[in-house]
């Protein structure tokens, strides 16, 4: 096995967020890949956040958005495991990415299971989980949550928001 460069694990962990050692374990076992490294990085977070789904979330922010000129805004409610990691700046990202979400894309619903029977709607564009992120649209806006979730190491859930826009 080839000796992994710090200079390649420290590259992997700006480009993921990862922690040191999992950057160097996953190098290892790509055979320095880089690019199989980071999806070995996305399976390990996906199954760390499934693991964690059924966490009780009591903690976490209230976040708004107001876009310039003061004509939209929305609030949303980011919850998790603990007022700790509730206060890190990684969380309280996201909770801001996630108003900003709602406000310029107009979601219903946090996800498909708050759709009411027999309605019948597009769920990509009426659940916030399910719509592709506004900053990177290559990512769902619950692949970004199962980041968090990776890095931090704690269950995080949208509880609630609402858009407010005048004169709707």
């Amino acid at each position: 096995m080839s000796q992994i460069s710090l200079e390649a694990i420290r590259s992997l962990r700006e480009q993921t967020s990862a922690g040191v050692m999992d950057c160097k374990k996953a190098l290892e076992e790509s055979g320095g890949d880089v690019d199989k490294a980071i999806t070995l990085l996305q399976e390990r977070g996906l199954r760390l956040a499934s693991k964690k789904s059924d966490r009780s979330t009591q903690e976490g922010v209230v976040e708004s958005y107001i876009h310039m000129g003061g004509r939209v805004g929305a609030m949303i409610e980011v919850n998790c495991e603990t007022d700790f990691v509730a206060r890190t700046p990684e969380f309280r990202e996201l909770a801001h990415d996630l108003a900003m979400q709602v406000a310029a894309m107009t979601p219903k619903f946090v996800d498909v299971s708050d759709i009411p029977s027999g309605d019948e709607v597009n769920t990509e564009e009426a659940c916030l989980l399910a719509q592709p992120f506004i900053k990177d649209p290559s990512k769902s806006i619950q692949d970004m949550i199962n980041e968090v979730v990776a890095k931090l190491g704690e269950n995080i859930r949208v509880k609630r928001f609402e858009r407010f826009g005048l004169g709707e």
